[in-house]
């Protein structure tokens, strides 16, 4: 089994001084956008640096390409050039409670070619309860150049996911709750359902008490994944599907793929076809 991605809080707190180490904070609230930043600037892990979803880890919304499409990946790196993140920095990301926000950052990271990123299993809230500190005091780092090396083998597009509809060994995965994926209700797309074929995992079953499940049941979480010759996650925006592609990673399922404008991109085509319910 490869390395794990995570980190535990405990762990964290340990590495905390070495001096090459890059602590990323991700918090945000899709409710309130501004309130990552505030939390941020309330209390953090001593030596993170901010990275805001729609500031920093996602370009502006079009007709289409979904409501967090990826950013320009030149600016991208540069901003964490300016923050003194480079390739060669280990790099700890982590949000509120270890989810899907800093799940976004560390496939970003990852997408950029940085090999060395690790999530914080449970977030700020495991930080917290195993006795760390926070501070106000924002860290200054001298720039540097992260060198972007695209994995464009990592992310696909809608016309390649309608390419693959029916095509044998390959899977979508939606990571978004039952009630969204059967088409109940949808409270953000112009349509209901799910992308014809795929399958569901909530990713936030991946989950217990705050924290990844074992591997054993994380593999059995996936496992229509590890039959598969090519898995495609997706989720309403991209976002928490990283999530899911995190779960997948840990589960030892190789290259799982996001479609990075998720749902909310595919239902803003008319002529993408769309099924509900629960499969036969």
């Amino acid at each position: 089994m490869a390395t794990s991605n995570l980190i535990s809080a405990t762990d964290l707190m340990a590495r905390l001084a070495e001096p090459e180490l890059r602590v990323i904070d991700a918090r945000f609230e899709l409710t309130e956008p501004r309130s990552g930043a505030e939390q941020y600037a309330a209390g953090h892990v001593p030596g993170a640096l901010f990275l805001d979803l729609d500031e920093d880890l996602s370009s502006r919304p079009r007709e289409h390409g979904g409501r967090h499409p990826l950013p320009d990946m030149e600016e991208f790196a540069r901003k964490l050039g300016e923050l003194g993140v480079g390739r060669d920095n280990p790099v700890v990301v982590y949000d509120q409670s270890g989810t899907m926000y800093a799940a976004r950052a560390w496939w970003l990271l990852r997408y950029a070619g940085h090999e060395d990123v690790r999530f914080l299993d449970g977030g700020l809230s495991a930080y917290l309860r195993a006795g760390g500190q926070l501070t106000q005091v924002v860290p200054r780092h001298e720039p540097v150049t992260f060198e972007l090396d695209l994995r464009s083998d990592m992310v696909v597009d809608a016309a390649y996911v309608e390419g693959s509809l029916g095509r044998e060994g390959v899977l979508l995965m939606d990571a978004r709750a039952g009630e969204r994926y059967r088409g109940e209700v949808e409270p953000l797309d112009p349509k209901a359902g799910h992308i014809p074929g795929a399958v569901n995992r909530f990713y936030q079953d991946a989950l217990e008490d705050g924290r990844f499940k074992d591997r054993a049941r994380l593999r059995e979480f996936v496992a229509p994944a590890q039959e598969a010759d090519e898995v495609i996650a997706y989720c309403g925006s991209g976002v928490s599907a990283a999530h899911l592609v995190l779960t997948m990673s840990e589960a030892g399922v190789e290259s799982p793929k996001l479609y990075a404008g998720s749902w909310s991109d595919w239902s803003s085509y008319d002529h993408l076809p769309v099924e509900t319910g629960d499969p036969d």
